[in-house]
């Protein structure tokens, strides 16, 4: 693999792909150069701050009915302003690597919350420490009031404890299932009683709530705490196993290779579980640029979203658009289908998303329409001809802008359709596709037909 397409590929995975007015300066990169460029990018995180005043719930209780509906009507508004904000906020940082860690991590900690506030903090610490420290980014995430809520720790009570919460920790966030006792799971939630947050949703402690006995987890007694667990559970190498089985699929291969694993884990767990070196350590591997590691995995819907943003500078006048293309596909920001997450990998795909996955990048970046004028076919005429008034439809509803002017200075002078073709797809331009590229009238029809491929779908 040459030089460039080791770059492009480090930029599929680690970020949000490699745009054309990035290709010139990338290639000239060494893989080191480029890595050690996305760190530097990333180092100071920016946190979303679109919710800033927290709501007054009373008004859920002691409101009447029309305040009641006017509060329901900020919180929808409120959870639309904050995924459009995060959405556009990865389609235009340079923080790439960072961004698509903070959505590692909000998937690995799924998490639900209708106080757009409380999903809005738990995603700032996320990103805060998305590159950081994961013992601290675990402790942070089980102190955060959306947690708490989703997972009951609030109702977890001395005589009366909640085991939800000590239960996806270890099974979802940290060890994995199959690695502690249902004992481990009580003793757990003794741990946590007393832990939870006040009206302004600030963490608390709650003393006469907490249970002070004595406790046995994974084979430590003591009178133990949540702070005692979450390092007892960071002391066992099935974390670091855990973790870096869960980073391998999602930035390098579906299939997990044990050995690399492994390695992976090794570092890890020497190195007091900091995510950078882990992350570092995989993107110089040699087996991440292996061929079998190259464009294999399925785009996210928001990784898909972002990527057509970023590559071709897309602007919204109607913006909740994206919220309709997210729901279609299948993944919602902030709206997880359950604690486990988005399942991910081939699951993204069904018959259905495939259809909008193929349809979306012409409604965006041609009114719904892929342009073939420039072929003879009859039957393609009649259907261009077809859709003509159905391109005024979607250009009226999608609203989307496309600034092929600065797009197209971007773009190599002398490159040709399959070059192009070749850049945009992370899998090696497909016999068919070149031949019908080879038809393509203009570029900008050619880049459309590439984008509207399946081949599109994987980075």
């Amino acid at each position: 693999m040459d030089n460039l397409l080791q770059v492009k590929h480090l930029y599929a995975r680690a970020g949000f792909g490699l745009r054309f007015d990035e290709k010139s300066t990338a290639g000239n990169l060494s893989v080191k150069h480029a890595i050690a460029g996305l760190f530097k990018t990333s180092e100071n995180p920016q946190p979303i701050t679109i919710v800033k005043d927290n709501a007054d719930y009373s008004m859920l209780v002691k409101g009447d009915k029309e305040q009641k509906k006017q509060f329901m009507q900020l919180q929808r508004q409120q959870e639309k302003d904050l995924n459009m904000a995060w959405l556009n906020f990865m389609s235009t940082t340079d923080a790439v690597l960072r961004e698509k860690m903070t959505l590692f991590w909000h998937n690995h900690f799924a998490c639900r919350s209708r106080q757009s506030e409380f999903a809005q903090q738990l995603n700032n610490i996320q990103r805060q420490h998305a590159l950081g420290n994961f013992r601290e980014l675990v402790l942070e995430v089980s102190k955060s009031p959306a947690m708490l809520q989703f997972l009951n720790n609030q109702q977890n009570r001395k005589g009366h404890p909640n085991e939800n919460f000590a239960r996806e920790l270890m099974e979802l966030f940290t060890i994995g299932r199959g690695n502690y006792t249902e004992q481990d799971v009580k003793e757990s939630a003794r741990a946590f009683t007393g832990w939870g947050f006040d009206k302004d949703g600030k963490f608390i402690t709650r003393p006469f709530q907490h249970d002070n006995g004595e406790k046995t987890f994974l084979g430590k007694t003591g009178n133990l705490t949540g702070e005692d667990i979450i390092n007892r559970l960071l002391e066992q190498k099935q974390t670091a196993i855990f973790i870096s089985t869960k980073l391998y699929k999602y930035l390098v291969n579906e299939v997990p290779n044990p050995a690399h694993i492994t390695a992976m884990a090794d570092v890890f767990y020497r190195g007091n579980y900091e995510i950078k070196p882990l992350l570092e350590f995989v993107f110089t591997a040699p087996w991440f640029y292996d061929p079998q590691n190259t464009g294999n995995l399925v785009k996210s819907p928001v990784e898909f979203l972002v990527g057509l943003n970023r590559q071709f500078y897309i602007s919204y006048q109607r913006p909740e658009v994206l919220l309709q293309f997210q729901k279609v596909l299948g993944q919602v920001l902030f709206y997880p289908p359950n604690v486990a997450g988005w399942p991910g990998g081939r699951n993204w795909i069904d018959s259905s998303s495939l259809m909008y996955r193929l349809k979306i990048p012409s409604t965006i970046l041609n009114g719904g329409l892929i342009d073939f004028t420039g072929k003879a076919d009859p039957e393609e005429e009649a259907y261009i001809a077809a859709t003509r008034n159905q391109q005024q439809q979607v250009n009226a509803r999608v609203q989307a802008q496309v600034d092929w002017d600065k797009l197209m200075k971007t773009i190599p002078a002398g490159i040709n359709n399959q070059q192009i073709a070749a850049f945009l797809l992370q899998p090696p331009v497909s016999k068919t596709l070149a031949a019908e590229l080879g038809n393509a009238p203009d570029i900008k029809t050619a880049i459309i037909q590439t984008v509207s491929t399946p081949e599109y779908q994987l980075c």
